[in-house]
This record gives C-alpha cells, sequence and structure tokens, in this order.
C-alpha cells in the first residue's frame, strides 16, 4: 500500500503530468464514468470569468455562462463575500447546531423570514438543495400523522420536475424523462400530474400561453388529485420554471391552481425554489409571478431554498415552513421534533456568507458597497429598486438582444428569456463536447443538456461579458450544428 501510494503521490511525478491528467480516473464527475474525465482545469476566477486550461496546458480566459450551476450569481471573488467568510474564520467556522445556537445562523434565519412570501415563519438549515427537499418531504409525512392521517404517504408532482438526488427527492423527479429511471423500483412510487402547458414572458411584461390547454390541464390535475386524495400528503413543483427538466417555463397560474389544490384536499404545498429563487427569474421568489384564484398572493406550506443562497461560496440550503405547519407538528409524538439532522447544519461559515450575500441582493449591511450605474452588479440610481432587480433586468433585456440571432439558425427550433436565465433550444440533441469547445474557443463557458444550450450567467455580468457570451453560443452552435 505504500508503494503504491508513492508511485500516485510523489510531488515530481505530479509535476510531469497535467492536473487534468491526474483527474482522469481518479475523481467521478456529475453523471459521469470514473474515467470520463474533466474538459478543462479552472486556474483562476473573478468577477464573471473564469482562467480556463485545456488538455495541451494552454489557459484561456471565459465568461462563466453558469454561474457555477447557477450558484455564484455575484461572481467570483466578490470582495463583500470574502470579507464574510474572513471575519468569521477568525471567530470559528464550524460548531455543532445541536443544543447550540450561534449568529450567523439565526440573522440567516431572520432575513429569510423577511424576505420570503408572508406566513413562513420557521427555518431548517440544510446541506443541501436536495437535503433541502428531503427534509421538506419527511417534515409533510410527519404533519400528516401529526393530524391523525399516517396513511397520507404519497407526494403528488410535475411531470418534467428535478428535485435532487437522495432517494426521497428521486421519487418526486420525473419517473421517466429524469435522470433517475435506473433507481424506479428502488424510490418511493409518487403520483405524477401532466405537465403543465407552456410558457412564456412577453416583452411586454405579460404571460403568454394557450388558455385552452391550461384549463385541459386544470380539469385533468383537479381530476388526478381528487382521486388519489386520502393517501397523499403534499403537492411538490418548481414554480414556473423546470430548471434541470429542459429550462421549462409555464404559466404562473399553475401554481394558484395547485394551491387551491391543495387547500381543496388537506395537502401540504411544497415549492422547490432551489434554482429559481433570489431573482433568477425576475422576481425575488418565482412564486412571486403567480396568484391565487381570488388574486392574493400565493404562499406555500414550505419553502425550499439553496444554489445562491451563499452566492456559490458554500454549500447551504433552507427549508422554511408556516406556523400551522410547525404548530400541527408540535402535536405529534417524538415531541413535536423534526426528524433530521446534519452534522454541518447551520455551519457558522457558510451562514455568514449567505447573509453577507443576501444584503449584496436587498441593499441591506453591506450591499451597498458595488451600488452605481445601470451595469448588472450594480444599485438603481434613483434607489427605487433593490440591487438584484436592476440588475436581472438589464440581465433579461440583454440576454434577449445577444440571443435573438441564434433564431436564425436552421438547426434552432426555440429561443427564450426569461429573467437571467437564456435558452437556445435546438431541433435535435446537442453535440455537448463538441459545442463546448467550440464555445470556450470563443470566450465562453457553458455546459449544454439534452437539446438546449442554455445560460444563466452572473448578475455582475457586463455588458461585454453578455456579448461574448452570445456570440460564442451562436457561433458555436452553428459550428457544429448548422
Amino acid at each position: 500500500m505504500d508503494r503504491q501510494r508513492s508511485v500516485v503521490d510523489t510531488p515530481a511525478r505530479q509535476e510531469r503530468r497535467t492536473l487534468l491528467q491526474r483527474d482522469a480516473g481518479l475523481v467521478w464527475h456529475p453523471y459521469a464514468p470514473v474515467d470520463a474525465g474533466a474538459h478543462y482545469a479552472v486556474r483562476a476566477a473573478e468577477a464573471a470569468r473564469l482562467t480556463l486550461e485545456g488538455p495541451d496546458g494552454a489557459t484561456c480566459e471565459v465568461v462563466d455562462g453558469m454561474s457555477s450551476w447557477w450558484s455564484a450569481i455575484h461572481g467570483y471573488r466578490h470582495p463583500v463575500l470574502d470579507a464574510a467568510a474572513r471575519d468569521q474564520l477568525d471567530i470559528f467556522s464550524h460548531v455543532m447546531f445541536g443544543g447550540l445556537t450561534h449568529e450567523p445562523a439565526v440573522a440567516l434565519a431572520e432575513r429569510l423570514v423577511a424576505m420570503t412570501p408572508v406566513g413562513l415563519r420557521h427555518v431548517f438549515l440544510a446541506d443541501s438543495g436536495s437535503i433541502s427537499v428531503e427534509v421538506a418531504l419527511k417534515l409533510a409525512l410527519q404533519v400528516q400523522a401529526a393530524r391523525g392521517e399516517p396513511q397520507r404517504q404519497r407526494f403528488l408532482a410535475l411531470r418534467g420536475g428535478y428535485h435532487g438526488d437522495t432517494f426521497a427527492t428521486m421519487g418526486v423527479c420525473d419517473p421517466e424523462d429524469g435522470m433517475h429511471a435506473e433507481f424506479s423500483g428502488l424510490v418511493p412510487r409518487q403520483a405524477f400530474l401532466p405537465r403543465p402547458p407552456a410558457g412564456r414572458l412577453g416583452a411586454n411584461g405579460a404571460w403568454e400561453y394557450d388558455d385552452g390547454a391550461l384549463t385541459a390541464w386544470e380539469a385533468q390535475t383537479r381530476n388526478v388529485a381528487e382521486g388519489l386524495a386520502p393517501e397523499l400528503a403534499g403537492i411538490v413543483c418548481e414554480p414556473v420554471l423546470q430548471g434541470a427538466g429542459g429550462m421549462y417555463a409555464y404559466p404562473p397560474a399553475v401554481v394558484g391552481i395547485l394551491r387551491q389544490i391543495a387547500d381543496d384536499h388537506g395537502l401540504l404545498l411544497i415549492l422547490d425554489e432551489i434554482a429559481t429563487g433570489f431573482g433568477r427569474t425576475g422576481r425575488f421568489f418565482a412564486s412571486e409571478w403567480a396568484e391565487t384564484t381570488d388574486g392574493q398572493a400565493v404562499v406555500p406550506d414550505i419553502l425550499c431554498v439553496g444554489k445562491a443562497l451563499t452566492g456559490g461560496y458554500l454549500t447551504l440550503a433552507a427549508m422554511l415552513c408556516t406556523a400551522a405547519v410547525a404548530d400541527a407538528l408540535g402535536a405529534g409524538p417524538n415531541g413535536g421534533a423534526l426528524l433530521h439532522g446534519p452534522t454541518f447544519m447551520g455551519n457558522p461559515l457558510a451562514c455568514s456568507i449567505a447573509v453577507a450575500s443576501l444584503d449584496l441582493l436587498t441593499g441591506g449591511p453591506g450591499g451597498s458597497l458595488p451600488a452605481v450605474g445601470a451595469e448588472p452588479g450594480q444599485a438603481d440610481p434613483a434607489g427605487a429598486r433593490p440591487p438584484w432587480q436592476v440588475q436581472v433586468e438589464t440581465l433579461q433585456a440583454r440576454l434577449r438582444t445577444e440571443l435573438a440571432p441564434s433564431r436564425e439558425l436552421s438547426c434552432v427550433r426555440d429561443v427564450r428569456v426569461l429573467g437571467g436565465v437564456g435558452v437556445v433550444q435546438l431541433d435535435g440533441p446537442v453535440d455537448v463536447a463538441a459545442v463546448t469547445r467550440e464555445v470556450v474557443d470563443r470566450g465562453a463557458w457553458v455546459r449544454p443538456f439534452r437539446d438546449l444550450v442554455y445560460v444563466m450567467p452572473p448578475y455582475v455580468s457586463t455588458a461585454e461579458d453578455l456579448r461574448t457570451l452570445g456570440a460564442a453560443i451562436i457561433e458555436g452552435v452553428a459550428r457544429v450544428h448548422d
């Protein structure tokens, strides 16, 4: 064993091999075989740009069109977030949350309650987005049991949805068109609603969709819910935009309909805002696009947030619930305990950075430092709107402009933009390796999947960044597919 280790790990041997060579066959990457390796190595990151090293050892600077899977909304090496991390490191980086608390966790929970839909009052701090949904599902099951209905053990979810990679969350992902079909016989068997009709945000700010298709969808959905109601605990959905399910937007009215169905049948409505929260769709939370049938804001029973919560610095997520949900749990067995408790729950380092990130979004303490002008990453000069709103509105306008020429390509089926999300949908599967290489050669980083070349760039992306990003996508797609 010692001899093997000396062969693999000696500094002299490492110096003779590139980072990509050392990675290949050693480290698993997402949804890939262990010998797949990586395409590029990151050598530096600053603002909205990455410095990549290719297989030949050459480096190049690229615009990050992915915000590191939608999390690095403030870009990289942001001085406010860097300072928050250093300041907390000088105090302590971690302590158990069982029986103890600390300022960063309480401050973060206070901010989340203040900025989420009115009525959400209690916060569970989780390790990741998948775990926050896992906890939400467990909470719903415990609440139904506490209400005297332990037979309610299934969930309704939308076709096309994605909610995580853990076993309970895989069960509420699309069972056929998702990424977990291999485990279909092992995960809990849930019930699925048809995918809602597509919708898009028009240039005038109004949602466009087929009214007749929505009416038919509602009738079918209500019929499914009524037939299964006695065994259902809750409804789970990504509001307005399904992310990994194809960057698929649907009419906000769907969320209001699901709220009404949940109320009609005693179900808990769980909204998964892990990808859509913190401004990405043009509302601080995507559910804010929706209203109930009587014109009221839609308030979920349980809300999950993650990804951008720490600005992409550390893994952290949160589940919030209403007082009614917490009270129902409190009346049940186990002394009202929510039966989950991660080792790194409420990690103070992550919580401190999350507080600073939320302040940057809202212009709160420390958040006004970069606040001048109208570039993404800067605040409204008149001070009338929070920084995130100016940033995302600017992103939306520029993405529409920069991606519009891709409509002229014969291989492109659709181009759509919602907030800080831009999608170029092809008429067939993307040649991921070839398109990625062509786009990187033109100064941008994207991670296509299925038939989509999509972007969710950092909010701090400049006009030049977005011009580079748009041109790289259009030229790269044309080179490979047109």
